[in-house]
């Protein structure tokens, strides 16, 4: 299944067409060449990607998988009538049958950023980034009751990517803390996270993980030896069952799925989407 290729076509950004392709092609054990093709907004561009996706199809002897989310009806006509691909539209699959359903007409808009500068979630959503940045590992706990939720753990055990996650898929103020060794001499969370203990979640991570995350940060250092890393990921995790502090490792779990349990452990009154 080397030599088969993916379309994702949009005349948007084409991240939706391509998050709900992803989706789909990670129940088949097959490794595709993905090809994104966003902005595709006019009939000229529309018959380019006509042209692309049949000599592909003419090369590789197999039709291209297609998954579109145009909204001009023209430029799906375009696709759907001329190109050698399989095409899956999700306007047709999801939209059209919806709007039977509710008994009024979809608005059709090309893309969800369309019109982002009237969007206050859209706002929100930039807010959200800008705070989780300034208070990254624990530069800033002026303002910490703004935060939707607070993230701990042991450095390099993922609450910064966790933390942008967070602020740019659904807008929540994240903060995040690195435990030291300082805060396990005095067996005490930081005092400024006190206050919050509602807020916080906890990540931890194995040893064995850690220490090798470490290793390419600083080889060859105590900061990445293993006993250090036992240490410390024991040190963390009996401070956060001391406090009541929810908690995962993150050693085989994606982004996504630890920013799926933190919400529903957390619950944050607001969310962006």
């Amino acid at each position: 299944m080397a030599n088969r290729t993916v379309f994702f076509v949009s005349d948007g950004t084409g991240i939706t067409a391509e998050t709900f392709g992803n989706a789909i092609l990670a129940q088949f054990e097959i490794q595709p060449l993905h090809i994104r093709l966003p902005f595709i907004d006019t009939t000229e561009k529309a018959w380019q990607v006509v042209e692309r996706i049949n000599q592909t199809a003419e090369k590789e002897g197999s039709k291209p998988i297609v998954f579109t989310t145009l909204a001009k009806d023209e430029l799906l006509e375009i696709l759907s009538s001329n190109s050698q691909a399989v095409l899956l539209d999700m306007f047709s699959t999801f939209v059209k049958p919806l709007e039977i359903e509710f008994g009024i007409k979809s608005n059709h808009r090309i893309g969800r950023f369309s019109d982002i500068s009237k969007s206050k979630a859209y706002h929100d959503r930039i807010e959200a980034i800008n705070f989780s940045l300034a208070h990254d590992d624990g530069q800033k706990n002026s303002d910490l009751e703004n935060s939707d939720v607070i993230l701990v753990g042991v450095s390099r055990s993922g609450k910064t990517p966790t933390s942008l996650y967070l602020a740019m898929q659904y807008g929540l103020k994240a903060s995040n803390y690195p435990l030291i060794p300082e805060d396990f001499d005095r067996q005490q969370l930081p005092t400024a996270l006190i206050p919050h203990i509602k807020k916080i979640f906890g990540l931890s991570i194995t040893a064995e993980r850690l220490s090798e995350i470490r290793h390419e940060r600083r080889p060859q250092s105590k900061y990445a030896s293993l006993n250090n890393c036992q240490q410390e990921v024991a040190a963390a995790e009996s401070m956060m069952k001391l406090y009541g502090i929810r908690w995962l490792s993150t050693t085989t779990k994606s982004i996504e799925e630890i920013a799926t349990t933190i919400i529903q452990e957390i619950q944050p009154e607001r969310l962006t989407y």
